[in-house]
């Protein structure tokens, strides 16, 4: 399917990806759906498929960054633009943000997803309470050599930056 601007307002492709979500609704997926947009082009499209994967990082919008890498054969999404059907939660918002994209919208938001029984509020209401405080514990623990794979990293003169 191939949409392109000038027509296609950020209301456009909202709308696609609010659409995408409640296909994957129809289709025994999660309520979520979003693309990846390059120069007013549809690049990708991603819904959630948790359950259908058994993958718990296969979130709508990481599904569609790594389809638009496997299309434009980059990890580096700098010129796109992710268009998503809810606020990305924090495992979507890293995966934009390390992806490089130009910019994030959508339309419903973390407190919307709260009400249909999502855990995208409690998550960024657990990022702003120290790790002590956290249930599932975050440590970190001093060995020998920690620091090797980084070392390796800079040695190796034909690493590709990221």
């Amino acid at each position: 399917m191939t949409h392109t601007a000038p027509e296609h307002t950020d209301a456009h492709w909202l709308a696609f990806s609010v659409r995408l979500a409640k296909e994957n609704v129809a289709a025994g997926g999660g309520p979520f759906g979003a693309i990846i947009v390059r120069d007013g082009q549809l690049v990708s499209t991603g819904t959630n498929r948790v359950t259908r994967d058994n993958d718990p990082t296969a979130h709508a919008e990481v599904t569609a960054i790594r389809e638009a890498g496997r299309k434009l054969e980059t990890f580096d999404l700098t010129g796109c633009e992710l268009v998503t059907s809810c606020e990305p939660c924090p495992l979507c918002l890293s995966a934009a943000l390390w992806a490089r994209v130009d910019r994030i919208i959508y339309t419903a938001d973390r407190y919307d997803a709260a009400k249909a029984g999502f855990d995208d509020l409690a998550f960024y209401d657990l990022f702003d309470t120290p790790r002590e405080q956290w249930t599932t514990p975050v440590q970190a623990i001093a060995i020998d050599n920690h620091t090797a794979p980084f070392d390796a990293w800079l040695a190796n003169t034909e690493r590709v930056a990221y």
